[in-house]
């Protein structure tokens, strides 16, 4: 048997129609909310991951000027120090010319392994210098890969997964 109202807002099925339509509009408004405030925050925290990598590529590329520098004044040392073993030497050699022979033999042995202990000293330095060197490089180098573009894909890549991750 079919009812029929003089208005339509009297009918019950308008006021359950109005009502869905008004619980419809709440929980969509809330769900929106929710997922822009998501949104929002995953947008910030990659901000900040950007901002800690440009901030980290300035710290390598500083340590990379520094580990140069290093390297530079390491090699000078070990320059000055051969040249100053080897000046050393040629003054032993030349006072043990004036000494006997034996004498002068054992003074040119000493100076030999002075020599040989500074160029084994200067060659660990400049070692240690170009592995900090390598290590600075290679965090540039990181640095370097990872610009805004792959940062972008990575962004878009994730926004067009979410509504395939929202459903799962």
């Amino acid at each position: 048997m079919a009812h029929h109202y003089e208005h339509f807002w009297l009918d019950p099925k308008f006021w359950v129609a109005v009502s869905f339509v008004i619980f419809v509009a709440l929980v969509g408004r809330m769900a929106w909310a929710k997922l822009t405030g998501m949104l929002d925050a995953r947008a910030a925290r990659v901000r900040s991951e950007l901002d800690e990598a440009s901030r980290l590529r300035a710290e390598a590329e500083v340590l990379l000027k520094q580990a140069e520098a290093d390297r530079a004044a390491a090699l000078a040392e070990a320059q000055q120090m051969l040249a100053r073993a080897r000046a050393e030497a040629a003054r032993v050699a030349e006072a043990a010319a004036a000494e006997a022979e034996v004498t002068a033999q054992r003074r040119e042995r000493m100076a030999l392994d002075r020599i040989a202990a500074a160029e084994a000293g200067a060659l660990a330095e400049v070692r240690h210098a170009a592995a900090e060197v390598a290590t600075a490089a290679a965090r540039s180098v990181i640095a370097e890969r990872m610009d805004v573009a792959a940062d972008a894909a990575m962004i878009d890549r994730a926004v067009a997964d979410l509504p395939r991750a929202l459903r799962a």
